[in-house]
């Protein structure tokens, strides 16, 4: 890959300093064959709305980074062929050089323990619109109901920024006109979440709080135990190891730990809203 074109590449991704460094490297040499079969699989989800990422896999961590830089032009052509603005394709993958600077604070090194994660992207089928992502799927059952258009947004929340009534409200407008403009064919009436945010507990305990607000907009239908997810969202720490060490210098992070603290367990809650 050229100099320029790799420089493309990582801005498109938001990939920047020793992160670039390290990207460029992996593509300085032709592709492994585990990297051509992750492509490969990466290739024959484009365009299919998958709901689930890619987990079972023979290839290593970098294997799949490599495999995700070298596909990532590929979903911007798909996007830019929707007619998807090119502003709107770079604001959904930049979420790799998120992810990339994400690995390196919470294991202090190059890498992508969330690799997986980033194969919804490549499916073309994952936009970000402004504060929030919404994942166009076909339906699962909501509230004991399945939905009479047989598809629903999934909404998933980037780290980087707050999550006021204001910001939140656009993006649901805006996801409102996008998602019937660019698949007419595929209407989505419901949007889902799944995140410890819906945690009733999180309400209760920080009531007047962006975060109670934006799950308040949500009907629970569920609770699931997920006993490491406040700490990972909160700290960007893996398992529940010396939590003593943490810092209890906000609100947030004091009830995160003070649950864990009394004996309780934090859950990931599964909502709907009508769009």
């Amino acid at each position: 890959m050229s100099t320029s074109s790799t420089a493309e590449l990582f801005e498109l991704l938001d990939i920047s300093g020793d992160d670039a460094a390290e990207c460029a490297a992996l593509l300085a040499t032709p592709p492994s064959a585990a990297v051509l079969r992750a492509i490969n699989s990466l290739q024959e989800r484009l365009g299919t709305f998958p709901r689930d990422s890619i987990q079972a896999n023979d290839g290593s961590e970098a294997d799949w980074i490599e495999a995700l830089l070298r596909f990532a032009p590929t979903v911007h052509s798909y996007h830019v062929g929707l007619g998807i603005s090119p502003a709107v394709s770079a604001a959904s993958l930049g979420d790799v050089g998120l992810q990339l600077r994400i690995n390196r604070r919470v294991h202090n090194r190059f890498g992508l323990d969330t690799w997986s994660w980033l194969t919804l992207h490549m499916a073309g089928n994952l936009f970000r619109l402004g504060r929030l992502q919404f994942h166009l799927v076909r339906n699962s059952e909501v509230a004991g109901q399945q939905n009479s258009s047989g598809w629903e947004l999934g909404v998933h929340i980037p780290e980087d920024g707050g999550l006021s009534p204001a910001l939140v409200d656009a993006s649901f407008t805006e996801a409102r006109g996008f998602f019937p403009r660019y698949f007419p064919d595929k209407p989505a009436d419901t949007a889902t979440c799944d995140s410890w945010m819906l945690d009733p507990y999180l309400v209760e305990r920080l009531p007047d709080s962006n975060i109670a607000s934006f799950a308040r907009r949500f009907t629970l239908d569920r609770c699931t135990d997920a006993p490491t997810d406040a700490v990972y969202f909160t700290f960007r720490q893996r398992g529940l190891q010396d939590l003593d060490k943490l810092p209890r210098e906000t609100s947030l992070q004091r009830v995160v730990l003070e649950r864990i603290d009394d004996g309780g367990t934090w859950q990931l809650g599964h909502g709907h809203l009508a769009l």
